[in-house]
């Protein structure tokens, strides 16, 4: 893994300013679910357990839950680019700051390593396309194109920021509209989208288990 030395203090660097705000949008989110628990028990948990599943198991496993519990596709699309914002935010800055030495928690680093090393394979393809290339990417709506690998890309890329995530936020929001249309497609006339959606969680989790595995390996 690439390393820089840590020149100035992790409170002036813009990665620390992005954490700041994805700690915000978390709070927020916390803090509306603590108001509406009591009146909104019901949906308060639905989108709960849409934040868990969008976490763990990517952007398709939860707009998969909101179409799968009535919510219309306006909010899905909306709270789904939201959860989208508040992930990037944190994981990107996160790595970022691993990355160049600020943090040194064994497990982010792994976590940062592992990022890094994929965003790699995929790098020389989109760095000829540059913005667009990027944009394309993450809009792919598949488990491995992700909005976080994209946001690493950019950084590897040495995008400016507002450039990675121009291209990775427009992208995740193609995305997550083609995720919730076609999943709205498969709830209205397949009824399938449980079997697909176990399936997604399933191969992302499978993933997830090998990771966790080789952290612990380590010695």
């Amino acid at each position: 893994m690439a390393k820089k030395k840590a020149n100035k203090k992790i409170y002036d660097t813009i990665e620390w300013r992005i954490l700041c705000f994805g700690a915000l949008l978390v709070a927020l989110l916390v803090g509306l679910g603590w108001c509406f628990f009591e009146s909104e028990t019901e949906k308060v948990q639905v989108l709960s357990l849409v934040f868990v599943a969008h976490t763990f198991g990517g952007r398709a496993a939860g707009i998969g839950l909101c179409i799968m519990n009535g919510l219309n596709n306006f909010w899905t699309i909306t709270y789904n680019f939201y959860l989208e914002i508040l992930i990037v935010c944190i994981a990107y800055s996160v790595s970022t700051l691993s990355i160049n030495n600020y943090i040194k928690f064994r497990f982010v680093r792994y976590y940062a390593i592992q990022l890094e090393r994929k965003a790699k394979r995929h790098k020389e393809k989109i760095e000829k396309y540059g913005w667009l290339g990027l944009f394309l990417f993450v809009m792919t709506p598949l488990p491995v194109t992700g909005p976080v690998m994209g946001s690493i890309i950019g950084y590897l890329l040495k995008f400016k920021i507002t450039k990675n995530f121009s291209a990775t936020f427009l992208g995740t929001l193609g995305a997550i509209v083609i995720w919730t249309f076609f999943f709205d497609y498969l709830e209205q006339h397949l009824r399938a989208i449980r079997y697909i959606l176990m399936a997604i969680i399933a191969v992302v989790l499978s993933s997830y288990a090998r990771d966790i595995k080789n952290l612990f390996s380590k010695n």
